[in-house]
C-alpha cells in the first residue's frame, strides 16, 4: 500500500478528536474535520474540544477544518462518526477520496436494518479503497490525555495493517495489527451488548460473581457468532473482545454500562435519560442475525428483549439461570 502521509479524521466527537490528537502529537500531518464551522473555529482558537473532552489541550500541530474537501489527497482517512452514519459518510466523501486511500472505521457496530459489517458497507460504497477497522479498549479521554492505551487495527493484509499501525501509533498509544477484520468488528460491536448486560447485573445488585459468569459466557456466545460469520473465534480473547469488554463492562465511564445499570434498576429503558447507546442498536441487530443463522445467543437475545420492552429483567435472569446444564 503506497499512500500519502497526510491523515484526515472525519468526525470531531470525543473519539475522533482523541485519535487525531495522538496522531498529531506523534508527528503526523493530521487534520480533524468537523461539521460545525463555529465549533471548528473555537477548537482552532482554544486548542481544545471542551464539549466532549473538557480540560484537555490539543497538540499545536493538529489542524482543524469544517471543509470536507480536506480529505482530498489524504492517504489515511479515519471515519470517526457513529456506526449508523458510516454509509452516508462514505457515499458523501467517495468523490473526494484518493483512489489509493486507506479508510479506517473507528466505530463499533453493525448496520441497522441489514445486519452487515461496516467493512462490507464501506467496500460497497468505496470500491478500490483499502478498508480497515480500529477497535479495542480505549476511552477517548484516556487516549487524549496520553494515558497508556493499546488497541487493534485490522486490515485486509498483514502489510497494510502494519503500515496503518505505524502511522497511527504514538508513545502512549499502541496499535496491534490483525487480519481478522470480521472478529475484530464483531468483538467491538457485541462487547457493547455484553457491557449493557454487565450494567443490568450491577443495577439489579446481583453481585460481582454474576458479572464474572456473564463475561465468560458472553465471550463464548460472541465466539460462536464470530465463527459463524467466517472470523476467528480466538480473536474475541484479545484486545478487541475480552480487553474491550473488561473496560466497558466494569468502568462507569462506559455509556453502555451506565445504560445497563439504568435497565437493571428500573426494569426497562424508561429509567435512561441519555441518548440511545450503540450497544442497544447492536443487540437488536445481532439478535435478529443470530436467529436467522441459528446461532445460540441467550445473553444477547435477553438484552435485546429487555431494551424493546418484551422481557423484564427479573424474568430474563430467571430464564438464563434455568437453561439446561451442558458441558462448558
Amino acid at each position: 500500500m503506497t499512500v500519502s502521509s497526510r491523515i484526515a479524521v472525519v468526525g470531531a466527537g470525543a473519539f475522533g478528536t482523541a485519535l487525531a490528537s495522538v496522531a498529531a502529537a506523534s508527528g503526523g500531518d493530521v487534520t480533524l474535520i468537523g461539521r460545525n464551522a463555529e465549533a471548528v473555529a473555537a477548537m482552532r482558537a482554544t486548542r481544545r474540544n471542551d464539549k466532549v473532552l473538557p480540560g484537555i489541550d490539543l497538540p499545536e500541530a493538529l489542524a482543524f477544518s469544517a471543509d470536507a474537501e480536506v480529505v482530498r489527497g489524504a492517504g489515511i482517512v479515519l471515519f470517526a462518526m457513529p456506526s449508523q452514519a458510516q454509509r452516508e459518510a462514505a457515499r458523501s466523501l467517495a468523490p473526494l477520496l484518493a483512489p489509493g486511500a486507506a479508510v479506517v472505521i473507528c466505530a463499533k457496530g453493525m448496520e441497522k436494518g441489514t445486519g452487515r459489517l461496516l467493512t462490507d458497507v464501506l467496500e460497497e460504497e468505496l470500491p478500490g479503497r483499502e478498508i480497515a477497522v480500529l477497535s479495542g479498549p480505549g476511552f477517548a479521554a484516556d487516549i487524549a490525555k496520553g494515558l497508556p492505551t493499546a488497541m487493534v487495527i485490522a486490515a485486509r493484509t498483514a502489510a497494510i495493517g502494519a503500515t496503518l499501525a505505524q502511522a497511527l501509533s504514538g508513545p502512549t498509544f499502541r496499535l496491534y495489527p490483525s487480519t481478522d477484520r470480521i472478529g475484530v468488528q464483531l468483538g467491538g460491536a457485541l462487547k457493547n451488548v455484553l457491557a449493557i448486560a454487565c450494567g443490568i447485573i450491577e443495577g439489579a445488585e446481583l453481585g460481582d460473581s454474576a458479572r464474572a459468569a456473564l463475561i465468560s459466557r458472553g465471550l463464548a456466545e460472541l465466539s460462536r457468532f464470530v465463527e459463524a460469520h467466517g472470523g476467528e473465534g480466538i480473536t474475541v480473547t484479545g484486545l478487541s473482545g475480552l480487553g474491550d469488554l473488561v473496560l466497558t463492562g466494569t468502568s462507569h465511564q462506559s455509556r453502555n454500562l451506565r445504560f445497563g445499570i439504568a435497565l437493571g434498576r428500573h426494569g426497562n429503558a424508561a429509567g435512561w435519560s441519555g441518548d440511545l447507546v450503540e450497544g442497544a442498536f447492536a443487540a437488536s441487530v445481532a439478535s435478529g442475525v443470530a436467529a436467522g443463522k441459528g446461532i445460540d445467543m441467550p445473553i444477547t437475545d435477553a438484552v435485546a428483549r429487555i431494551i424493546d420492552g418484551t422481557l423484564d429483567v427479573k424474568t430474563a435472569i430467571g430464564q438464563l439461570m434455568t437453561r439446561p446444564i451442558t458441558q462448558e
